[in-house]
């Protein structure tokens, strides 16, 4: 990793007021758009060059010479720099880390060389939730990726692991198709409307059209790599889109991260709650918690007479929480009833999720408002394990 550059590799030749301590401090300023965290602390700085003029040259060192973020990383250092007083310019000068430079910003992310969840680790304050659905067509994904993005625009860090392997469809809906970045075995997943997201589909050189044959052991295998060789940053939220039913990317999932709650998302059409309570039943055999009941495509307002309209039946979502909550022995909320809105598919189409381009929509306030329950639950350290024993044993 380069060290912070000396007096040495310097030019003595300074333009007037410019301080080199604030030209460091404004670097400082810069964090990496995929580690989320400042190019300094990373040994990203190459060197500082006090010019004439009030010209300032910034060496960077990219983690890989194809990163697809250099123009972001340009724009930030320029714009930071700019700031100090006496810069009249700022040039910034690209190069790559060595092996050795990416082994050692490695350690300073991860800490250990062993793989280990991080979300598990004790004092781990991620909020995890899994987005279950008993059958597909309920519009769980993109539920899901639109309260991902309200919980962004409410302020908070999130993440957003598609854990569908086989129907993976998060990267579309939230424009996030571009390839993660690796570094010494690291992946830096792709941010879309402001969420970082990862999914199978970035490891398909087919594309989106080619099919994922994976058995048991190999769905376990890769939502475990996922959650160790991803770096998920310091992450308020983890949702998980969850594929239909309880198979095995279920059962791995309250094995991989026994913490994570579930919610279960369901349609007012009886036979869909029907299905639905067995995906959230599950999780008396898994030991986790579910936190609550979505129901997707809801009654909406005739354009008409304002009537409103049953489209798939009325009851679905109750039906489902009330099911849950007698066979799971506590009370299960309907967080909330999402009316139907064309746009909410429309949205997932082109990459621009209804939260986004028409909050104030019914369906939009109803997600935004199911995200604030999701945050109103501290983010703290209770009922987690710390690894701390009493005195005296």
């Amino acid at each position: 990793m380069a060290s912070t550059p000396n007096k040495s590799n310097e030019s003595a030749e300074s333009n007037g007021p410019i301080n080199l301590d604030a030209v460091h401090t404004a670097l400082a300023s810069v964090d990496d758009p995929e580690i989320h965290r400042p190019i300094t602390e990373l040994g990203m700085v190459k060197g500082v060059q006090l010019g004439k003029n009030g010209v300032v040259e910034v060496g960077i060192f990219l983690t890989v010479a194809g990163c697809p973020m250099k123009a972001t990383i340009t724009e930030r250092v320029t714009h930071a720099v700019m700031q100090v007083p006496g810069v009249v310019e700022v040039k910034v000068d690209l190069d790559v880390m060595s092996e050795e430079q990416r082994g050692q910003m490695r350690q300073t992310l991860r800490g250990k060389e062993d793989k280990e969840i991080p979300f598990n680790t004790p004092g781990s304050l991620t909020k995890i939730f899994a987005i279950a659905s008993g059958k597909g067509g309920v519009g769980k994904s993109s539920v899901t990726a639109n309260l991902a993005v309200a919980l962004v625009q409410q302020g908070f860090s999130v993440g957003l692991l598609d854990a569908d392997v086989y129907g993976h469809s998060i990267p579309k809906i939230l424009n996030a198709m571009t390839p993660p970045t690796m570094v010494e075995g690291l992946i830096m997943p792709p941010q879309g409307n402001g969420v970082r997201v990862m999914s199978m589909f970035s490891f398909k050189p087919g594309g989106i059209e080619q099919p994922v044959a994976f058995r048991g052991p190999m769905l376990h295998r890769a939502l475990e790599q996922f959650l160790t060789d991803v770096w998920w940053g310091d992450l308020d939220f983890l949702l998980l889109d969850l594929p239909p039913g309880t198979g095995d990317i279920a059962l791995s999932t309250a094995q991989l991260l026994p913490q994570a709650e579930l919610i279960v998302v369901t349609t007012p059409q009886q036979g869909a709650a029907d299905v639905s309570i067995r995906s959230g039943t599950l999780a008396a055999q898994t030991n986790q918690k579910v936190f609550g009941v979505i129901e997707n495509m809801s009654s909406f307002p005739c354009p008409h007479c304002g009537e409103p309209i049953d489209l798939f039946g009325a009851g679905g979502g109750k039906s489902v929480a009330d099911g849950l909550s007698k066979t799971l022995g506590t009370n299960i909320p309907v967080l909330g009833n999402i009316p139907f809105d064309v746009r909410l598919r429309e949205g997932g189409d082109t990459g621009e999720p209804l939260v986004s381009a028409f909050p104030d929509s019914d369906a939009a306030v109803v997600i935004a408002a199911i995200a604030q329950k999701l945050s109103a639950k501290p983010r703290g350290l209770a009922g987690m394990n710390l690894n701390i024993t009493p005195a005296g044993r």
